[in-house]
């Protein structure tokens, strides 16, 4: 019987949720423990939904607290919304992990410290005066310490790492303690390392050893044996896989050109926290995708736009500060109507500003940041898993409609897993693509811009198709023959049908649903990322007795055709963004309603209890 599978030598505690915290410098790997925890949990069956958190700068000073990378990790036997307010427990690697991370902590929480890094050097780092391991300052907290660089030492000294690598798998010391504490499976942790790095590499050989060691720990110190355990979550029944914002929209785009029996051609330059999805997307080259890493932002929805008008599904990924270069390049895909899907993974700013650090601040930009009368349908997920989704529907309503789309991403949902039930790839959707194959026009002649009846799409022709010879361009076009024009009319004409085109989608969309009891008389408006932490809050609330609504928007240009009736059904209207109100005005201004602000743009996601405490208080105010 190997070691690490033994049995705890009393029953765990049985908790249908817990909240897990893995923080240290951003050299420790926090990242990538919390991750093969989060992935054992997967596999293990539990619900799940994480949180990493980490600095801009590719290594802070070490032991700052400027330097500290966290993961959190929300995991449960039942289906949860959030990745947990506060968390149960705190792994802190050093002093600087536990400051910046402590109040966060729940009252009572548990604290995992390691106690070799709590030294006079990096005490003073943090800003300490004495070691709250040993001062009483933590008397508040159940505190257990490993002296975990020490016992790491001893476990990889027959690895073949040697000097100050033998320090770097001191995470996974960590995380066999941790696996040891909540029963969680080995086997899935142990395979990963040796396929990561190979069996019989020394880095794999010493992670291995580090995560025994510290498993054994546990398993052998009499501190350590009260374990904890969550059972598999009853989901509905499927097969599942953890699934990152980023990796569900990159899929979700390759599925989309499945759909419309297109080659996807992806046209990016590398930003954070979008850059993944270009990763992620030329990996699946076996799909016969195209991915271009192009030299600028600029070049990139270039490339993207020449391949749209060449047949292609055609996408650009970015953040925001690529989205104001990309804006000329996105009016000339309006201008010649073009399919072009610009995912905008937002971060905080303006310029640089907080850029791993979520923020909900480009919806103003992608509504209306572009020269000239250029509305453009604006869509965005509200989970990770739900990226697959709205990314298929980007790409159906831009083929459809023939108009370039903005998909609204953001860098909690890019960077954040959870279970995704894996679709019937072969029950997918398919659009129906109908390239321009034969003149339109009286005597064998061709309009470019004849449109649809229904949608008022143009055609889209294939350049070197036989008779269909057409120009594009920037400047206005002829209505039907796309000539060059200036006659003002026509131009008017042709601003009123783009725009009558754009509008028109709100009947290919379906009609928003308010969830919540009967007798509410405030609802709650929330997009993006924010659902998930907009919905537990009104749960919250309306089971503490102050009843609310909610109305989660996915599509936000043009709004569902049924938004404005339901908002004038209730006397307040709570709108949680995070922005300083952006959303909040749009619907002022849509429908004159009164609406009230809850911003926030601290480069943190929304908690449940600050959505209950402002329902709350508008309540009371109300009465």
């Amino acid at each position: 019987m190997q070691e690490e599978t033994l049995s705890p030598p009393k029953p765990p505690e049985q908790r249908d949720r817990v909240v897990i915290r893995f923080a240290g410098d951003s050299g420790d790997g926090m990242q990538l423990a919390g991750t093969r925890f989060t992935e054992t949990s997967a596999a293990f069956g539990n619900d799940l939904a994480t949180f990493p958190s980490f600095p801009a700068e590719i290594r802070a000073p070490q032991g700052t607290l400027a330097g500290v990378s966290s993961f959190q990790v929300h995991i449960a036997d039942w289906d949860i919304l959030t990745h947990g307010d506060e968390a149960d427990v705190l792994v802190a690697m050093n002093p600087a992990a536990l400051k910046t991370n402590l109040r966060d902590v729940v009252p009572g929480g548990l604290i995992l410290a390691n106690e070799d890094a709590f030294d006079e050097r990096n005490l003073e780092k943090a800003g300490y005066e004495s070691n709250p391991l040993v001062d009483g300052s933590l008397s508040g907290y159940h505190v257990l310490t490993a002296p975990m660089e020490k016992l790491t030492k001893i476990a990889v000294q027959e690895t073949g790492v040697k000097g100050r690598s033998v320090l770097r798998s001191k995470n996974f010391f960590a995380l066999g303690l941790i696996s040891w504490m909540f029963n969680r499976p080995t086997e899935p942790i142990l395979e990963w390392v040796n396929k990561k790095f190979g069996e019989d590499n020394p880095v794999a050989k010493a992670n291995v050893e580090a995560f025994r060691a510290g498993f054994n720990f546990g398993n052998t110190t009499e501190e350590f044996h009260h374990t904890y355990e969550v059972a598999p979550a009853k989901l509905p029944p499927g097969e599942y896989a953890n699934i990152t914002g980023n990796q569900a929209l990159a899929w979700g785009l390759v599925a989309a050109a499945k759909a419309g029996g297109l080659s996807l051609f992806l046209g990016s330059y590398p930003i954070t926290p979008a850059t993944s999805i270009l990763e992620e997307i030329a990996r699946l080259k076996h799909f016969g995708v195209k991915t271009f890493q192009a030299e600028d932002e600029i070049a990139g929805v270039g490339v993207a736009l020449g391949a749209a008008f060449a047949g292609h599904l055609a996408v650009t990924t970015t953040s925001g500060p690529g989205v104001a270069l990309k804006s000329e390049t996105l009016s000339l895909a309006l201008m010649t109507e073009l399919p072009l899907v610009l995912v905008d993974v937002q971060r905080a700013g303006p310029s640089t500003g907080l850029p791993t650090k979520v923020e909900q601040s480009d919806l103003m930009m992608a509504l209306y940041g572009r020269h000239g009368e250029s509305p453009l349908p604006v869509l965005a997920p509200s989970s990770p898993s739900d990226a697959f989704d709205v990314a298929m529907e980007a790409a159906r309503i831009a083929l459809k409609y023939m108009t370039p789309v903005i998909l609204l991403s953001d860098g909690y949902l890019a960077n954040g897993a959870e279970p995704w039930q894996i679709p019937d790839f072969d029950n997918l959707p398919e659009f129906d693509i109908g390239f321009a194959t034969e003149p339109n026009g009286p005597d064998g002649t061709f309009f470019p811009y004849m449109r649809d009846e229904e949608t008022l799409a143009r055609p889209w022709a294939i350049p070197g198709t036989p008779g269909l010879e057409h120009r594009v361009g920037g400047l206005e076009k002829e209505a039907l023959t796309g000539n060059v024009s200036y006659d003002p009319d026509n131009h008017e004409f042709m601003t009123e049908q783009r725009a009558a085109k754009i509008a028109g989608i709100a009947n290919d969309i379906p009609e928003v649903e308010v969830e919540g009891p009967d007798d509410a008389t405030l609802v709650v408006v929330s997009w993006g990322s924010t659902f998930g932490a907009v919905r537990a809050g009104v749960n919250n609330a309306t089971a503490s007795g102050y009843p609310a609504a909610h109305i989660h928007l996915r599509y936000l240009n043009p709004l569902p055709r049924n938004l404005g009736d339901l908002l004038h059904r209730f006397d307040n209207v709570l709108v949680p963004e995070l922005n300083r109100g952006q959303l909040a005005a749009v619907l002022r201004a849509a429908y004159l309603v009164p609406t009230v602000t809850l911003g926030k743009v601290q480069g943190a996601p929304f908690m449940a209890n600050e959505i209950t405490k402002k329902i709350i208080d508008i309540s009371e105010d109300a009465s």
